[in-house]
């Protein structure tokens, strides 16, 4: 995996902003940490070219971002989301109300969009 130089002030946000995990982010967290689903790594505020991603699986390339309605379709999401799938990332992205009403749906459609994403990858090295 590349490695990409973080800024000391992404560093120090990321830092304060696991202490500070709004209740969809804690309910989330409980289900990724430790290998919990489907043996996947995950890590929470995890910085990645130049933002500041909600949880990231390196192995299998996701970030998991979970919004509340100041996100609604916004334009800077949608340039973050480009930035980031350039960077060879899927980013899903669930409302806050979802990952506290429905974490088995969250959780399941993780796993799915992991599982495939494993599978693609695993084809594309035999091809190699």
């Amino acid at each position: 995996m590349t490695h990409h130089p973080v800024p000391p002030m992404n560093r120090r946000n990321a830092r304060r902003m696991r202490k500070a995990l709004t209740e969809a982010e804690l309910k989330l967290w409980n289900e990724l940490r430790a290998h919990r689903l489907m043996g996947l790594s995950f890590r929470r505020q995890m910085p990645i070219g130049g933002y500041i991603a909600d949880f990231a699986c390196p192995s299998a390339r996701i970030i998991v971002e979970v919004d509340g309605s100041q996100h609604g379709a916004s334009a800077g999401d949608i340039i973050r989301d480009a930035s980031l799938s350039a960077l060879g990332w899927k980013v899903l992205r669930f409302w806050n109300d979802d990952v506290v009403n429905n974490i088995d749906d969250v959780c399941q459609h993780i796993v799915t969009v992991a599982g495939s994403l494993q599978r693609l990858s695993h084809i594309e090295g035999k091809r190699a």
